[in-house]
């Protein structure tokens, strides 16, 4: 591990524009582009106020597709409207040093006078679709709740548009943006262009974060179904593990481990890692690989870093394969390969 910047505040996205620009969003509302290999950091300016409360603020920020031509960034943010805060997924041209021509793409309809569970984290399948995560909000009914956005897993064109083959366009009682929903809190989401599979990683309450592979129209059970348990006390949440016409998780982690960010690595620097998953963990402090079959299973994980005692927050793979992360305390990092064995720990879901 090398540690090439520190100083940030609560780093909480990142994604390469190219091999020598790192851009990284701090939850309190600023952006910033990191060379990784000089340490240099400048601040890009024309940022919108955001809210930062709670759990929320500015959070993710992925790289357009067609950045070369368009120099378009998408971010997620949580924004305040009639006095709740509601995650927003905005568009943005980078000039310089400056954003430009800032838009929401959408403004959901996912407000609670809560300051938890915002999501947010943004992916793109490379076929003109972005998709992006929202929290169920601190209100576990809303989860279940389709005439609403939160809990879910919401699908646009790169315009902002709805695509036609969306599950729920034009169905009455459902939004026509979700994709998936039954989500208490996605705080890592991925799309792996090589099997066509988007994944997603949660929160669970107390105990059981899911690992999901996420679906067309496809309900994820929360809080009717969950391996967690309340906060107050043992006790299972809503009606059991499992229920008919609801998904269940690839992977689930008991205890939790709070994991944050997702990432599927497909780089030449780690070979033997090429398809895996990786997620920070929060309260666990550690750097979660995840192996998979071919079928799409997990089969066995490791847990670096966990003599860091670190939040891991945001991890990107770079252009030079290598793997970057960030951490809550403002920490900048990657890892390089160094040629010694690393074990792995043979697990059952």
């Amino acid at each position: 591990m090398e540690t090439i910047a520190t100083g940030f505040l609560a780093p909480w996205g990142m994604a390469f524009v190219n091999s020598h620009e790192l851009v990284i969003t701090e939850r309190i509302g600023t952006v910033k582009i990191l060379n990784p290999d000089t340490g240099t950091i400048i601040s890009l300016t024309g940022v919108p106020a955001v809210l930062a409360d709670g759990q929320g603020g500015l959070m993710d920020v992925a790289v357009s597709p067609d950045y070369p031509d368009t120099r378009k960034l998408y971010f997620t943010y949580t924004k305040m409207v009639n006095g709740q805060g509601v995650t927003t997924l905005a568009i943005a041209t980078r000039e310089g040093n400056r954003l430009s021509h800032w838009h929401d793409l959408i403004v959901t309809d996912s407000g609670t006078n809560t300051g938890r569970h915002f999501g947010s984290r943004i992916a793109f399948d490379q076929q003109g679709h972005i998709f992006f995560s929202v929290g169920d909000r601190g209100e576990r009914p809303h989860a279940q709740n389709t005439s609403n956005h939160a809990g879910s897993i919401l699908r646009l064109n790169l315009d902002g548009s709805i695509p036609k083959d969306n599950p729920f366009l034009n169905r009455k009682g459902y939004r026509a943006e979700i994709w998936s929903y039954g989500h208490r809190n996605p705080q890592g989401l991925v799309f792996d262009v090589k099997t066509g599979r988007l994944w997603a990683i949660e929160h669970g309450p107390r105990g059981g974060d899911e690992l999901n592979l996420i679906e067309k129209g496809r309900n994820y059970g929360w809080p009717i179904i969950s391996y967690g348990k309340e906060y107050w006390g043992p006790i299972a949440v809503g009606e059991g593990t499992a229920k008919v016409g609801m998904e269940q998780p690839r992977k689930v982690y008991i205890p939790s481990i709070a994991p944050s960010g997702l990432m599927v690595y497909q780089g030449d620097a780690f070979p033997d890692w090429k398809g895996n998953l990786f997620t920070g963990a929060l309260k666990l402090t550690h750097l979660n690989r995840i192996v998979l079959s071919d079928e799409g299973i997990p089969v066995a994980e490791e847990r670096l870093l966990d003599d860091m005692n670190e939040r891991i927050r945001a991890i990107a793979q770079g252009p030079d394969g290598l793997i970057y992360f960030s951490t809550d305390s403002g920490k900048i990092a990657r890892l390089k390969p160094t040629g010694i064995h690393v074990w792995e720990k043979n697990i059952s879901n």
